[in-house]
């Protein structure tokens, strides 16, 4: 499957976005950051408080048209940090302006301790497409769901998705 990687990260190194970076390797798949129009500020409890507004509200923040055509891809690998119990605002918006019917979704998020409904958010706003289960990374002081390393968490997710994904 042609597979694209898009992913949001309120920093560009972020978890979310090493997770996909490591994704799009090992799948040999494209990639691509969900960007806003209007980044958040830098303080980030200001970051928080914003976010907080638009995921209750279901605001859909401009984002930056991707270089990539989803229609393109077969599969995309959606990425999100959990924001409030939901996904990133960003993900909302991309999830509302591309047409992915017909696409496989393989979504993943990072948390930081409640999931809270991640996955059944971008279920619910991905007409048209088959959402698979995804994975939930935890990623905090705490360590994995699993018990593991995040990294060892992260390594076995990728050994049993990048059988099913890529070009």
């Amino acid at each position: 499957m042609k597979t694209l990687v898009v992913f949001y990260s309120y920093s560009e190194n972020g978890d979310t976005a090493q997770i996909a970076k490591r994704l799009a390797e090992a799948a040999g798949a494209d990639i691509e950051r969900i960007e806003l129009v209007t980044p958040y500020p830098d303080d980030y409890d200001r970051v928080l408080e914003i976010s907080k507004k638009e995921v209750e509200s279901g605001a859909t923040p401009a984002i930056k048209p991707l270089s990539h055509n989803p229609a393109d891809y077969d599969m995309i690998a959606i990425g999100t940090p959990t924001w409030w119990y939901s996904m990133a605002p960003a993900v909302l918006s991309f999830l509302r302006s591309y047409d992915l019917s017909g696409k496989v979704l393989l979504p993943f998020t990072t948390h930081g301790g409640q999931t809270g409904s991640t996955v059944d958010d971008i279920r619910k706003n991905a007409a048209g497409a088959r959402v698979l289960s995804g994975h939930k990374f935890r990623l905090d002081a705490y360590g994995a769901e699993s018990h593991a390393t995040p990294d060892e968490e992260i390594e076995k997710w990728l050994d049993a998705v990048k059988g099913f994904i890529g070009k």
